[in-house]
């Protein structure tokens, strides 16, 4: 290997000596933040005004210090349907109730990895894999399973606590637990013994650790409400799944993964499956990978339909969270670093693990240049009201094609092209290999 050299050092120092800029962009940062530096209000404005298509929805969440963005951003749709129904103008569904169960599904899904990979090595990829640890993010698909098995409620019936909005110690100890979990059952299977009952206890601990941190889910409870034009609503014992079936059955049924991942192992125009970690057990995770101009156009065409779409992007690149912009003309590192360029394709930032889908939001909005094509997004996001233009965001088109990964969108958007991929065998890929969230 080949060391840096003292001459090496000199070259370097004599070029870099050369360049006037340097001692001004010196003095800069000595006393700015980095972003601050980097932000160009002029590209930025021109990600103002209004959007053609401009869906109305009740406000903004905020699910603080955790990695929950993918359930709110599921529960903000889905309380858009509730809120039509029940004339109102204010609601929330509760992330903390469905994250609960969220945890103890993980886990449940951890010690049956553990058990049937327990004849692999700890240096097998898969055993890797699993004690990699569990964490707060999720897929659409995991979100509508666990909305199908256990239902929803109002936020009002199971609310957050510090502990279901600031996770990290939490998820530090849940993940102890089940690394030494593993190493028992681990050891139970090598004596002969059957797993099971020491898995159900162990399950067991996880809940009453959940107990404890987040509040038990309710059994039963009673939802109550006035509307819109100040008529009282009672509806009593409840539970998450009989207001689920009356409020949502099968609004969750017709949906698709769109992925745009350029990469060499998804070629475009491919259904692929993988199983998450934090699925539930047998159930994968669906995907149909299809060019960015096509992910465009059935995001367009929901958004058209009156519906928000779901999407998942890269929210640390190119963003101004204190300006609520996502865009790439309007964040310059490059200039700010002496022209030092970060450029990478789609498919290298992700083969290349530079970049991948860090958060989930919800797109209310588009907006088209004089040509019919997109050229902004508006973005309902769950970093509350403080940040944005109170709690909404914008992307530039060029944000979009480069930045976000996924969306879903309703099988009838598709193209008759497209819906006969998925009547094609899937190909099945590695769950790290789909760990992108």
């Amino acid at each position: 290997m080949q060391e840096i050299t003292k001459e090496m050092l000199e070259r370097f120092r004599a070029r870099e000596a050369e360049r006037k800029e340097l001692k001004t962009l010196q003095a800069a940062m000595a006393k700015t933040d980095l972003k601050e530096l980097a932000y160009v209000p002029e590209a930025a404005a021109k990600l103002n005004g209004d959007f053609a298509i401009e869906l109305k929805t009740r406000g903004v969440t905020y699910q603080q210090s955790s990695g929950r963005c993918w359930l709110y951003a599921v529960l903000n749709i889905l309380r858009e349907r509730i809120s039509e129904t029940c004339n109102l103008d204010k609601f929330e569904l509760s992330a903390n109730y469905l994250s609960f169960y969220d945890k103890l599904e993980k886990a449940n899904n951890v010690l049956e990895l553990v058990i049937e990979n327990a004849h692999k090595p700890l240096n097998d990829r898969m055993m890797e894999y699993v004690l990699e640890g569990v964490h707060d993010g999720g897929y659409w698909d995991m979100a509508t399973d666990l909305v199908a098995k256990y239902g929803v409620v109002p936020a009002s019936v199971m609310p957050e606590t510090w502990q279901s909005t600031h996770t990290a110690k939490f998820l530090k100890l849940y993940n102890t637990l089940l690394r030494k979990d593993a190493a028992k059952l681990r050891a139970v299977i090598a004596a002969g013994e059957d797993p099971q009952t020491v898995k159900e206890a162990m399950l067991e601990e996880i809940y009453r650790m959940e107990c404890i941190a987040f509040g038990e889910p309710p059994k039963t409870f009673s939802f109550e409400y006035r509307d819109k034009d100040n008529v009282y609503h009672v509806e009593r014992n409840l539970t998450g799944r009989s207001f689920y079936e009356k409020y949502l059955t099968g609004v969750l049924d017709d949906y698709i993964t769109v992925t745009n991942h350029p990469t060499h192992g998804l070629p475009m125009n491919l259904y692929y499956v993988f199983h998450y970690i934090g699925s539930m057990a047998n159930r994968d995770v669906i995907n149909l990978n299809l060019t960015v101009e096509e992910m465009e156009e059935v995001t367009v065409r929901q958004l058209r339909d009156g519906e928000p779409v779901w999407f998942g992007c890269d929210a640390g690149a190119s963003d101004d969270r204190k300006m609520g912009v996502w865009d790439q003309a309007s964040v310059d590192y490059s200039g700010i670093m002496g022209g030092v360029d970060f450029t990478m394709s789609k498919g290298d930032r992700l083969e290349y693990h530079e970049s991948y889908a860090t958060h989930a939001m919800i797109f209310v909005g588009v907006n088209f240049d004089e040509n019919g094509r997109p050229d902004r997004w508006k973005i309902e996001n769950s970093w509350g009201e403080d940040v944005g233009k109170k709690g909404y965001f914008v992307c530039s088109e060029a944000y979009f094609r480069e930045f976000v990964y996924e969306v879903i969108v309703r099988k009838k958007h598709l193209t008759d092209a497209q819906l006969a991929l998925l009547k094609t065998e899937p190909k099945r890929i590695q769950p790290w290999e789909g760990d992108w969230l």
